[in-house]
């Protein structure tokens, strides 16, 4: 057997961008991918993966994938971004969510260890998705964790948490691994959580250093822009070329940590060179809040479309807020997202139009 690194969901938008990053490392690379209709509407092969990637199609579920790719290739290290992904999606289809994100990653380890394979670091790309609505902070400095939102509360446009303690309008906390508590609050994000301790687990008991990277919300060039449960980004800068007025929902003041594509490839890539002794838990962001509704504007602003609109609708199971801390992941590996919202929209915005999307 060739010893390699293995890509789980590698065909995807961050493998795509991470394989690429690799090709120096010396090791063949192997993406394993299911190349879903819903991601890749063609089936072929995607131009972003770069040649010298050798692609597996197969189902991470199955048995007999793993089979056939553990026959010739050991796996060095293991990347694990297959994940079926969307908060709203996966309250409808939760089984095929559970299926993929849980039992994958199980497939995953129990061929392994029928084999007796153990790779030198596992490294898994998880969510911002396992904080749920996260923690936030009374006027008086307090620490609580609201519940989740309900959907008669958010029918009744409340939207952001109460106080418990009535003591004015409460803040959100940025997510820290060392200090914020998961509770998530999506069928997607439990799935994510699980695969966090299916995998600590086993690594625990096999000895096998894992890091996990919690993904704040990742855009940039070669997101698809077929998959209407993702990429918001992409969606808005579909429709603002087309003269259309955005749609913002709640009232325009949801929050959320917008990362670029190479920043969050950056990450990983320090990861890989760096394992950890044992575990560890990073949180993957630029650390800068972005309202929808600002994200909107500088999106239409690029193609001179109507000022947004605040729609009032809602998304079960979505949260308020969510931003990382960045420093853990400077300390831990000195890596800082470089490119901010505004640079990084306009980047979509031209490779869109370049390849005939927008």
């Amino acid at each position: 057997m060739q010893k390699a690194i293995v890509i789980t969901g590698g065909a995807g938008f961050i493998g795509s961008a991470l394989a690429a990053r690799l090709g120096a490392e010396g090791l063949p690379i192997v993406a394993v991918d299911n190349l879903h209709p819903q991601i890749h509407p063609n089936g072929e092969r995607p131009e972003a993966l770069p040649d010298f990637v050798e692609l597996h199609v197969g189902d991470v579920t199955k048995p007999q994938t793993w089979a056939e790719v553990l026959a010739r290739f050991e796996p060095e290290v293991i990347v694990h971004l297959a994940a079926e992904t969307g908060t709203g999606q996966s309250l409808t289809e939760a089984s095929r969510h559970a299926d993929v994100n849980v039992v994958g990653t199980t497939a995953m380890l129990d061929a392994l260890s029928q084999r007796g394979i153990v790779p030198r670091h596992i490294v898994l790309a998880s969510s911002r998705a396992v904080y749920g609505e996260g923690a936030w902070a009374d006027a008086d400095g307090t620490v609580f964790y609201p519940p989740a939102r309900s959907h008669d509360v958010l029918a009744a446009g409340q939207w952001d948490p109460t106080s418990p303690s009535g003591s004015g309008h409460p803040t959100p906390v940025p997510h820290k691994a060392a200090s914020v508590f998961p509770q998530p609050t999506s069928v997607y994000g439990a799935t994510k959580l699980a695969q966090e301790h299916i995998l600590a687990a086993w690594c625990g008991a096999m000895r096998v250093p894992l890091s996990v990277f919690r993904l704040q919300n990742v855009y940039g060039p070669g997101q698809s822009p077929f998959n209407a449960y993702t990429g918001i980004i992409t969606l808005f800068h579909r429709l603002a070329r087309k003269g259309q007025q955005l749609e913002v929902y709640e009232d325009g003041n949801i929050g959320r940590d917008f990362v670029y594509i190479d920043d969050v490839v950056s990450a990983l890539a320090a990861g890989i060179a760096e394992p950890p002794a044992s575990r560890r838990t990073l949180d993957v962001g630029h650390g800068v809040s972005t309202t929808i509704m600002d994200a909107a504007r500088v999106v239409a602003g690029l193609h001179g479309a109507p000022e947004p609109v605040i729609c009032g609708k809602f998304r079960d199971g979505d949260v308020r807020w969510a931003v990382a801390d960045a420093e853990p992941l400077a300390d831990a590996l000195g890596v800082r997202a470089m490119v901010g919202f505004d640079e990084g929209a306009r980047r979509v915005g031209e490779w869109l139009i370049e390849r005939g999307y927008a």
